[in-house]
């Protein structure tokens, strides 16, 4: 009997990867395009620099690759370090999407945002910000990430600035990254 429901499951799963010569799954025609995505997806490759938390200045490195058949970007800031941490862009119909796998143990999301107070999409003044929307695992009086900046100078420099809110007040990370050669 588990030799027949596991050959079943063998069956179901190629079925749906189109390796019995089934249709592959629908999905979207492509990825909206935008000034903010296309900045964004330029961020692909390896960065070093530092960050500044207050007065104290360390050595900082992140990565972007686009993944998910483009339709995903991820950074990974302190890969394989103390403080590791993967944030994931993405666009959500009309929307611009980051969701944040920080080392508070939470997961915020964040929507673009306009830099100019205005209602126009998130991208002028080659920024793109993000304010915090929802998330995982944050209580009422838990920190958690509450905005983020990208600011672009050139395509082999940009910053991020990340705003941490706790207990209602807040505190800025500054990052200076130089794209690795």
């Amino acid at each position: 009997m588990n030799r027949k429901i596991a050959s079943l499951v063998v069956v179901c799963l190629l079925l749906a990867t189109g390796a019995l010569g089934g249709e592959e799954p629908s999905k979207p025609s492509s990825v909206k395009s935008t000034p903010a995505w296309e900045k964004l997806k330029a961020l692909s490759g390896s960065w070093e620099g530092f960050a500044t938390f207050g007065d104290q200045k360390v050595p900082s490195k992140t990565s972007f690759r686009v993944v998910s058949d483009g339709s995903a970007i991820m950074n990974m800031l302190d890969e394989g370090g103390a403080h590791e941490m993967v944030t994931m862009i993405h666009p959500d119909r009309d929307d611009l999407l980051v969701t944040h796998y920080c080392g508070a143990h939470n997961q915020p999301r964040m929507k673009a945002v306009s830099t100019d107070g205005g209602n126009s999409v998130a991208f002028e003044f080659n920024s793109v910000a993000f304010e915090f929307k929802d998330g995982t695992n944050i209580g009422p009086n838990d920190g958690h990430m509450q905005k983020v900046v990208f600011t672009f100078d050139g395509p082999d420099r940009h910053t991020q600035d990340w705003t941490f809110t706790d207990k209602g007040k807040q505190s800025t990370g500054h990052f200076e990254f130089r794209r690795s050669k």
